[in-house]
């Protein structure tokens, strides 16, 4: 199929995507929950997605219900009318760590939601300070193992706390590569950075789009990204899977859900016009800028992945002992 074809057939699935929504004046705004608070990339990429969809949807309101690491916008949005017009940014904290991390959460990540598309990928990457990597001669994910397997316990490594991702990454970097580290939390991501940058830690398991000035500044050394693909914004790193660990994955992700019961028909409408929404050239090079790779699925594959994390998290977080009352 050429290029122009290509984009009549894409035009077509747009045509269909926004014609169930043409034409209606909504009694009610469309409401898209964010469970973090304003400001993060995952707030900005939301604020781009509704930009674009609402010439479809009509007015679209994001709106930043924080706390309890996510689980309160997602119980929000767990217990709203499955109308289809209110509907959640889930991430991987709330329907694949929380579930495991947190004593109890107010909510079921499978059953009372209605999946509607993945949204976006965002890499995490493997980093060391540069002294230290340089005072051990460390310069690949091998080299990383060789020494901590020679010495087990000398290395630590920082993260933005108990059952963060970055936490996380490392409790199952340990596990793969059977070596001993030490993990140091921090109260949240940028200290974790500073604790990084000042060399009170040795290596951090960091968010791409955080690390990537100081990697690109040369005061982090990238070993790899945790990702089973190579980063399109650094496709020079290797992959820690492609290192010496195969299947090693982890990684920021974040999706549409809506309540559960929403009628399939409207989920379907909504999974045509976002998943066209996150094909455009505006959304992917705004995306691109958080270094996040777009990544629409059809409603099942999301809520097939959504299962797979959920069970994947559940064996990481119990083996790292991370527990939130």
């Amino acid at each position: 199929m050429d290029r122009r074809e290509w984009m009549r057939q894409a035009a077509l699935v747009a045509a269909a995507g926004l014609a169930p929504f043409a034409g209606r004046a909504q009694a009610r705004p469309t409401k898209i929950v964010v469970p973090y608070p304003a400001g993060g990339p995952l707030d900005a990429m939301t604020r781009v997605l509704a930009e674009k969809v609402k010439d479809a949807l009509g007015t679209v309101i994001v709106e930043n219900r924080a706390g309890a690491g996510g689980n309160l916008g997602a119980d929000y949005v767990a217990k709203s009318q499955p109308d289809g017009q209110t509907l959640l940014v889930g991430a991987v904290a709330t329907h694949a760590i929380n579930p495991w991390l947190y004593a109890r959460i107010p909510y079921d990540p499978i059953r009372d939601f209605a999946p509607i598309t993945l949204v976006a990928r965002v890499p995490n990457v493997l980093v060391m300070n540069v002294e230290t990597a340089e005072g051990l001669r460390i310069r690949t994910v091998q080299d990383l193992i060789a020494y901590a397997r020679k010495n087990p316990g000398r290395l630590n490594y920082g993260s933005g706390g108990n059952g963060s991702a970055g936490h996380l990454a490392g409790e199952m970097f340990k596990t793969q590569a059977k070596v001993s580290m030490v993990h140091i939390p921090y109260a949240g991501g940028a200290p974790a950075q500073l604790g990084l940058l000042s060399g009170q830690v040795d290596l951090n398991f960091d968010n791409l789009a955080t690390a990537a000035a100081n990697i690109r500044a040369g005061k982090l050394r990238a070993l790899a990204v945790t990702t089973l693909e190579r980063a399109s914004a650094m496709p020079e790193l290797p992959t820690i899977a492609e290192s010496g660990l195969p299947g090693f994955a982890v990684d920021t992700w974040f999706g549409l859900f809506a309540p559960a019961g929403t009628p399939a028909e409207t989920v379907q409408r909504l999974n045509r016009l976002f998943f066209t929404a996150l094909q455009s050239p505006e959304v992917r090079q705004r995306f691109s800028a958080f270094m996040a790779e777009p990544a629409p699925t059809t409603p099942a594959q999301f809520a097939d992945f959504v299962r797979a994390e959920l069970a994947k998290y559940e064996k990481v977080v119990k083996a790292s002992g991370a527990k939130i009352d």
